[in-house]
């Protein structure tokens, strides 16, 4: 059963179901290549879910005051594409055809800079527990509007922050469900054989 009551559609790089939040950390790509979907997780603090904490950082607006683990994180300009929060809603901070602040120092098959050809999904969560049913409904169907919108992001070209950075990072964690989330995505060239 579809997620959504209306039909998911990518129009001019934007989510059109997703709730549109301005955001300036972001610059252009240094092509139009789109060849990359990382999975990320997110809660601030740490394992505590909800709030606006999550969308402050990422419109630069985050109270370095507000919790003792802020203080290092508040100065810093980072973005997603998209936020998938515990309840399925989704916040587009990023049009695609951007160039999102999400991955850091990264590298995918020998190829650095992965923010240049990427599009980044924060799932609110944690290394520590799982993610809701609904977060992966969601998530599979947007999948599936990306790999139809940008064809280059294929099965093989999904990935975690953690797989692209694996000396820093960990997200989006062991509790994340691979093989849940990829059995249920239909290949592009499936998709098309069935129009």
């Amino acid at each position: 059963m579809p997620t959504f009551n209306t039909p998911l559609l990518i129009e001019n790089h934007r989510l059109n179901l997703a709730r549109q939040v301005d955001c300036i950390n972001h610059n252009e790509r240094p092509d139009d290549e789109i060849s990359l979907l990382v999975i990320h997780n997110i809660s601030l603090p740490a394992g505590v879910f909800g709030g606006s904490y999550i969308e402050d950082l990422f419109c630069n607006r985050l109270d370095p005051d507000a919790h003792p683990s802020f203080a290092d994180i508040a100065p810093l300009e980072v973005s997603a594409h998209l936020l998938i929060r515990r309840d399925a809603e989704v916040i587009q901070f990023v049009p695609f055809d951007r160039r999102a602040w999400h991955a850091g120092v990264s590298s995918f098959e020998g190829r650095d800079q992965c923010n240049d050809f990427s599009i980044g999904i924060e799932l609110e969560g944690s290394d520590e527990q799982e993610f809701t049913a609904q977060q992966y409904e969601v998530l599979i169907e947007i999948t599936q509007a990306l790999m139809q919108n940008y064809p280059d992001i294929t099965l093989a070209r999904i990935t975690g922050h953690s797989d692209i950075a694996p000396e820093r990072k960990t997200d989006p964690g062991p509790y994340f469900d691979w093989q849940t989330y990829l059995g249920q995505l239909t290949p592009l060239e499936d998709c098309n054989a069935t129009d």
